[in-house]
């Protein structure tokens, strides 16, 4: 359907790593609808280039800031302001229907069927149900509702600083008024929730059609050795819950993604954060040079329960999955 497109965006070059992963995996799942990517300048020439060989429309933006650093303060990721550029999708009235996905989502299955949905149809956030989560939402482009957000986004801000805090406000009836603009959270299956609730992910996780991955982490942070087809990470990194997901994610990048780059020179530039180390040996070590964020101090119970409120876990150190694991099998016993 050429009115209709999956659109994502990417800020940087890492980011188009993951979008270029996204989009493969969307393609391998044989979607019938076009591929679009918003990309900012900060994407360099040669990285939008490999972005039109798998997306169908690569389409430059201005880069959108909230500004509001107190409240990004508050969730700790100051680089999320620039995530209010994603509002540039409602510009895209060259389709009547889009799906927006995060560049650090993956498609496990076709979902096409998202397409069903209306505006804003979006699956819960696991660290406040009553609000969705913005990295997989149905929408419907448009000069008006563009200008809107802009408008609240000038004058009201947003309540967390950056893109879902903003769009919660703006579709602010969500959690009440229409159970069909509830995604199953199958079609937005965050990292978080697989070790808060591993129950429910042993019984449902096998369904799931898009993992998020959440946090500072992201899938093109690890080191990965493509001949064990293993991915290498500290000790205690609460997103090696499920090394499948990353491992699937690292298996598109190899055989998808890297020759693209090697293709457009991308592969050994030491701007694209790439380095293959062993290249006499056919790619057998692939590093993407972010690092991982370092865990908190410790901290007061009472302090340590602020922060859970806050959705703000210490999930590399004391609420690691081990430590929540343990105490679960403690309590079920």
């Amino acid at each position: 359907m050429a009115d209709q497109a999956f659109v994502t965006l990417t800020t940087n070059d890492s980011y188009a790593k993951g979008a270029l992963v996204l989009g493969s995996s969307l393609k391998q799942h044989r979607t019938t609808r076009r591929l679009a990517v918003l990309t900012t300048p900060q994407v360099s020439d040669s990285m939008r280039k490999v972005l039109e060989t798998v997306f169908d429309e690569v389409i430059l933006v201005d880069v959108l800031d909230s500004g509001d650093s107190a409240h990004l303060t508050l969730l700790e990721r100051p680089e999320l302001g620039v995530t209010l550029t994603k509002l540039h999708c409602w510009s895209l009235t060259q389709y009547s229907k889009c799906v927006f996905m995060d560049a650090d989502t993956l498609v496990l299955a076709n979902i096409d069927d998202l397409f069903e949905r209306e505006e804003l149809s979006a699956a819960p956030d696991p660290g406040w149900p009553d609000c969705f989560n913005s990295g997989v939402f149905v929408y419907r482009p448009s000069v008006e509702t563009y200008g809107q957000l802009l408008r609240v986004a000038a004058e009201q801000g947003s309540f967390d600083g950056g893109d879902q805090g903003l769009l919660n406000m703006f579709f602010s009836s969500w959690a009440t008024t229409d159970i069909r603009k509830h995604l199953p959270f199958i079609y937005n299956l965050s990292s978080i929730s697989i070790y808060s609730y591993l129950p429910a992910f042993k019984a449902f996780g096998a369904n799931a059609k898009v993992v998020h991955f959440l946090g500072r982490i992201k899938p093109w942070s690890y080191t990965y050795n493509p001949e064990t087809k293993s991915v290498q990470s500290e000790p205690q990194d609460p997103t090696m819950v499920h090394p499948e997901f990353l491992s699937l994610w690292w298996d598109i990048f190899t055989t998808s993604v890297f020759p693209l780059l090697q293709q457009f020179g991308l592969a050994t530039d030491p701007h694209s954060h790439l380095t293959v180390e062993d290249v006499s040996g056919a790619m057998s070590h692939l590093a993407l040079g972010e690092t991982p964020a370092p865990a908190q101090p410790s901290v007061s119970s009472e302090e340590r329960k602020e922060r859970w409120e806050q959705g703000q876990a210490d999930y590399m150190g004391a609420d690691s999955f081990d430590n929540i694991k343990r105490k679960l099998d403690t309590y079920l016993q």
